[in-house]
């Protein structure tokens, strides 16, 4: 069941395989790559507006080697749509405790399969 929550026109929504294509050309476009790499991480949340994928949220690890997490974003997301999608991926980080979200080494190794994964494509 998809989470669709409403902000002043940007809806923010789970992550699902059919998002990718789009998320990973927002990330090779906001980093100026040609190819994914670990900074990718794992999407858990995405901010649309009138069905066009406009940022999203990814898990990954810091340079301490905690999870934490980073937003990707077109520039056309303002400066206060960026602040209500950090807090609401904040929110949804806090609550959620499946194993990427609190452990380390299984998010390092489903970073690793997903930008291998992508990076075939």
């Amino acid at each position: 069941m998809e989470t669709i929550i409403r902000n002043q026109q940007l809806q923010y929504a789970d992550v699902y395989i059919s998002d990718m294509q789009s998320l990973k050309n927002i990330f090779l476009q906001s980093q100026n790559l040609s190819r994914l790499n670990h900074h990718f991480g794992v999407p858990f949340l995405l901010a649309k507006k009138r069905n066009e994928i406009l940022g999203f949220a990814s898990l990954v690890i810091n340079e301490k080697g905690k999870i934490t997490f980073k937003i990707y974003g077109k520039g056309s997301l303002t400066d206060s749509e960026k602040r209500n999608f950090n807090l609401q991926a904040e929110h949804y980080f806090n609550k959620n405790n499946s194993a990427n979200f609190r452990n380390a080494e299984q998010l390092k190794s489903s970073i690793s399969r997903m930008i291998s994964w992508l990076n075939l494509g």
